[in-house]
């Protein structure tokens, strides 16, 4: 018997609240509307001053074009002179009487022209100034919101995904750009925060059992009865569990590393780095490695337990990674340009430069997938970053002449 197919279930309900449409939508005041009042607004006030300038300067062309070229003079004889014509004053002829007269009158309406056109010129020049002034003030004015989202994003490629914009104004394409980019970040950060709970929760499940399993295995191993091919297998379990302690512990503190750090001190690099170099000295001195370096005072704020891990997972990484005979680590601090610096370089193979960015990624080490070796678990340079990126710096890698690596880690001070 034929089954009945299941009716289509119904699509998934977004996480986030659609906005709803405004009753009109013609009538929201939109960014090309407002641009459009603005500079229509403007052109038009501009236009009207300089027909205004336009019309005065005109007037007052008139006016001057329409002084009296000559007077009268009173007397028995009659004697026509002029100060703006001083061609008449003298005796003419009839006919070059009236050539002067003719001359005069062109020579004084090109000069009110010619001043009509002057004050013209400067006039525009004016209205040009004030108008881009204007402009100016107004296209920054409209596009300041564009500022305060490109501030947030900014502060967001930091890590600080609690950061919004929270724009406030008109319901215009601006707003609703400043809205939808808040939503984003409300999910990426409840996404991040999952995910981060998810690690902090599983390693701290994993930690009791593995701890439970380290016990068994050094009871088992401290009878001296136990036959030799049981002691054997229990070192062999007891430095997988090893391991796997160190895996969990990586990757609880790469869940907490993630998080921006909210309670900060004043932490001496210097410090935090001869702590690490302390640590690492035994290692060091059973391969042959020497450290050395000058370590100059470079405080920073932050969390020193997370900043110690930073310097002790380079060293770490610079000893275990080294040549085989006459090798070096050389770690040093300083501030530089504002910024506290720790830097730890160190002989070793060839690393090749397209190969730098899989060192930071978790699980991977140099040429190969997964990590498969007794040096570590694969996650040094990931918790490094983290913490990094963590305390607003960053960590860069870059391949030593002649072998080895130049890790320099940045902080703000």
């Amino acid at each position: 018997m034929a089954t009945t197919p299941a009716p289509p279930t119904a699509p998934p309900k977004p996480t986030w609240e659609p906005r709803p449409e405004p009753p009109f939508p013609w009538l929201r005041p939109t960014i090309r509307i407002r641009l459009t009042l603005l500079y229509g607004g403007m052109f038009l006030i501009a236009g009207i001053m300089l027909l205004s300038i336009i019309y005065l300067l005109a007037a007052q062309a008139l006016n001057t074009g329409a002084e009296p070229l000559f007077r009268i003079a009173g007397g028995t004889d009659i004697k026509v002179t002029s100060d703006n014509c001083p061609a008449v004053n003298t005796g003419l002829s009839l006919s070059a009487f009236n050539d002067a007269i003719s001359n005069c009158i062109d020579h004084q309406r090109q000069a009110a022209l010619d001043n009509l056109l002057s004050r013209s010129l400067l006039a525009l020049l004016g209205l040009a100034i004030i108008a881009f002034a204007f402009g100016y003030a107004m296209a920054g004015r409209v596009l300041s919101p564009l500022g305060r989202i490109t501030r947030t994003a900014r502060a967001v490629a930091g890590s600080d995904l609690s950061r919004r914009i929270e724009l406030d104004g008109p319901d215009d394409e601006l707003k609703e750009l400043a809205d939808t980019f808040d939503d984003m970040l409300e999910r990426l950060q409840r996404a991040f925060t999952a995910q981060q709970r998810f690690v902090g929760n599983a390693s701290h499940e994993l930690r009791t059992p593995l701890a439970i399993n380290r016990t068994l295995l050094e009871v088992h191993l401290s009878d001296p009865g136990a036959p030799t091919e049981l002691q054997q297998l229990g070192k062999t379990l007891l430095a997988t569990n090893e391991r796997s302690e160190q895996l969990v512990e990586g990757l609880l503190l790469l869940a907490r590393s993630d998080n921006q750090i909210v309670e900060r001190k004043p932490v001496d690099l210097a410090e935090v780095a001869s702590q690490a170099v302390d640590q690492v000295h035994a290692e060091a001195e059973a391969k042959g490695v020497e450290i050395r370096g000058e370590r100059a005072p470079a405080v920073v704020q932050g969390n020193g337990v997370l900043l110690e891990r930073i310097a002790l997972n380079l060293v770490q990484n610079a000893v275990r990674y080294n040549v085989p005979e006459e090798g070096w680590v050389e770690v040093t601090t300083r501030v530089e340009h504002g910024q506290a610096l720790l830097v730890v370089s160190n002989t070793g193979p060839v690393v090749p430069a397209y190969e730098i960015d899989n060192l930071f990624e978790p699980f991977r080490r140099l040429r190969t997938e997964r990590t498969g070796s007794d040096k570590g678990v694969g996650l040094g340079l990931s918790i490094a970053r983290s913490v990094a990126r963590a305390h607003g710096g960053h960590i860069v890698a870059q391949p030593r002449e002649g072998g080895g690596l130049v890790m320099r880690v940045t902080l703000p001070i």
